[in-house]
């Protein structure tokens, strides 16, 4: 990672002719892109860095097409002759989720949902016109083909992991038919398909949308599918309803013929469903076998948001295999499957997460039972070797940054949390009342506080667990 900031910074210096004056990364989502934020002077810039050279091409293409028509979208700046690494606007750093998560489901959240539906109806039907689709990462059109993907999508790996018994023939005809019926619809436009509260930035009551790569030409209604749908988001069936009948006066409003309501309305159902099955695909890809947690933690939500739907909507077309299959899928059993058994006020369980210094001794566990775990973070690039971190610890932002950026601290502490959540989740059952966590280093500073840290915090967002995070060496310095 360290080639690839000597890479921005070449790249920035040709930009402005002047070096960038910190370069910060920013935290990975699921895919293989990496952000990085320039601050130079009052000025912030976004870096991107990518192999995927194609996917490259196509975002920059659809900016520079989107942004000559006035639609909001960030500018890209410049390239670099690879085309691995662009500089791009900043348009900041609030997202409509975190809008929706600091204020709540009020009336300001609620407008920044209606200012969103409304850019999106202009990028996709303005932004559709002289757009060329040749670029497209996959598919020129989300057809019967790309729904098809879709669905087996969901089906390998999500449901099969399942291990329920189904009618494997009888859920292909079920698969057919419904993508046969969503591909007749008459509206097609430029699709997103990935537009969530995520991907739509908020900067002074405006927003603007970013990660629009994977865009192609298809229905109108599955970008609002994707948005109102999304299981973060938590919206009512009430904003749901009254959202949707907004974008559709959107819409109408930039199309020739206005939409049929009702068929508009069946199709939508349709392409809800599509996109909760992708999404449960995803999070069965990213969760169930690449063992991310994130991914992990979120599939009982989306299996509530798919119960909710199956039980309040209609797509209008039969599949009965699919339909009972799907039922099960979404029961109370698979749902526990899921979801971590999590501490309440009688729990007895306590865990201490220690950090602590190779050269004074691992911590003493005066429990009754003794053991727990010891990781040696030794093998993870030592900040304390540079001038700039030697006074700083594993708590300061950027000793944070040097570990998240420039080793693999990220991918330790994913095998790290496989292993302590399995006993944590069999201590919990069996009413134990201590496990102790120890993370230790040479000097007990930089690696070992910030691994400390990391584990508290995942271990009380995931359990609820009563936690005591002690960091033995630096008590002189700040308490846990």
């Amino acid at each position: 990672m360290e080639d690839v900031i000597v890479a921005i910074e070449a790249l920035f210096f040709e930009f402005k002719k002047a070096g960038a004056g910190r370069i910060e990364k920013l935290p990975q989502s699921g895919g293989d892109r990496v952000y990085f934020r320039i601050y130079f002077k009052t000025e912030t810039y976004i870096a991107t860095y990518n192999l995927h050279v194609k996917e490259n091409q196509t975002f920059i293409a659809f900016s520079k097409h989107f942004k000559s028509k006035g639609l909001p979208v960030p500018e890209v700046l410049l390239v670099n002759q690879d085309q691995t690494i662009y500089l791009q606007e900043d348009l900041g750093t609030a997202s409509l989720l975190n809008e929706l998560e600091q204020q709540g489901h009020g009336e300001k959240t609620y407008r920044l949902f209606q200012k969103s539906l409304t850019a999106l109806a202009s990028v996709q039907i303005k932004g559709d016109a002289g757009l060329d689709y040749s670029l497209c990462l996959t598919a020129k059109e989300f057809g019967k083909q790309a729904i098809l993907s879709d669905l087996l999508y969901f089906k390998y790996y999500f449901l099969d992991t399942l291990q329920l018994p189904y009618d494997k023939q009888a859920m292909m005809d079920d698969f057919d038919a419904l993508s046969t019926y969503l591909t007749r619809t008459e509206n097609k436009y430029f699709m997103f398909r990935d537009f969530q509260s995520r991907n739509i930035i908020v900067n002074k009551e405006a927003v603007h949308f970013i990660d629009f790569q994977g865009g192609m030409k298809g229905a109108l209604q599955y970008d609002a599918a994707s948005l109102l749908w999304q299981a973060k988001a938590e919206l009512s069936e009430q904003w749901k309803d009254d959202l949707l009948a907004f974008y559709m006066d959107e819409i109408n409003k930039l199309l020739d013929r206005p939409v049929d309501t009702n068929t508009f309305v069946s199709q939508y159902n349709g392409y809800v469903l599509i996109r909760l099955l992708q999404v449960m695909g995803a999070y069965g890809f990213r969760g169930l076998f690449e063992r991310k947690a994130h991914f992990l933690t979120s599939i009982p939500l989306g299996l509530k948001n798919l119960k909710f739907f199956l039980e309040h909507k209609s797509v209008g077309i039969y599949t009965p295999e699919f339909d009972r299959v799907l039922r099960l899928v979404v029961s109370d059993e698979i749902v526990q499957r899921f979801e971590p058994q999590q501490a309440n006020e009688d729990t007895p369980l306590l865990i201490e997460v220690n950090s602590f210094s190779y050269k004074k001794g691992i911590p003493v566990d005066d429990s009754a039972n003794g053991g727990g775990f010891v990781f040696d973070m030794r093998s993870i690039l030592n900040p304390g070797r540079f001038d700039d971190y030697k006074t700083l610890s594993g708590k300061d932002k950027s000793v944070q940054d040097f570990l998240e950026k420039r080793t693999r601290m990220n991918e330790y502490l994913n095998s790290v949390w496989d292993l302590v959540d399995i006993a944590v989740e069999d201590y919990l059952k069996r009413g134990f009342s201590h496990l102790q966590i120890n993370f230790g280093c040479t000097g007990g500073q930089h690696r070992s506080v910030y691994a400390a840290e990391q584990t508290a915090r995942h271990l009380r967002n995931k359990y609820k667990v009563k936690l005591v995070l002690t960091h033995t060496n630096t008590a002189n310095w700040f308490k846990g």
